[in-house]
């Protein structure tokens, strides 16, 4: 049997939001916060990125069974749970560290991106500003923003912002969760 493990990293705002959406995904084996797309040399901290000086984008890097979901399902997903058409602003979270971005490791991950993009642009009143950039290096987030709504689902975030994410997943995708 060939190997299905597929790698896709995602920039939709905050990385905790995005991170939980995908950890309910049948298929998504492992999610790692990170940050990637930016120019500064170095690893970057989480307090770096937060001054939005340092070019990275807020990701998660998600290992995907691809016999088990698609890309084309996983950017869907994506498209439905952030707004891509706000340009470096997700909620109140603003800058250019929480863009809408997939980065693509190959040219096919690259074609299967515009594709969707093309695809289900007629559904929104607003142009798509989607990022669509080769992966550079990727820099895991330090450990507490590992898993953070998980461990952290009371905290007022978590509460106001993450879980109506996931109640709206729950109505949209429901023959996609675990």
């Amino acid at each position: 049997m060939s190997n299905t493990k597929e790698i896709i990293t995602l920039g939709g705002g905050c990385f905790w939001c995005v991170e939980a959406v995908f950890q309910q995904i049948k298929g998504v084996e492992k999610v790692i916060s990170g940050y990637t797309g930016g120019t500064v040399p170095g690893t970057p901290t989480y307090r770096e990125i937060c001054s939005g000086l340092t070019g990275h984008a807020e990701v998660i890097q998600i290992t995907y069974d691809a016999n088990v979901i698609s890309l084309q399902d996983i950017l869907i997903i994506f498209f439905t749970s952030h707004d891509p058409t706000t340009l470096n602003r997700q909620g109140a979270d603003r800058g250019t560290q929480y863009r809408s971005v997939i980065y693509y490791q190959n040219e096919r991950e690259r074609v299967v991106a515009e594709a969707v993009v093309e695809s289900i642009q007629q559904y929104f009143d607003d142009k798509i500003v989607t990022e669509i950039s080769a992966l550079g290096p990727f820099f895991e987030a330090e450990t507490e923003h590992q898993d953070y709504y998980e461990n952290n689902k009371t905290q007022g975030y978590c509460s106001a912002v993450i879980s109506p994410k996931l109640a709206k997943l729950r109505q949209m995708h429901a023959d996609k969760l675990k």
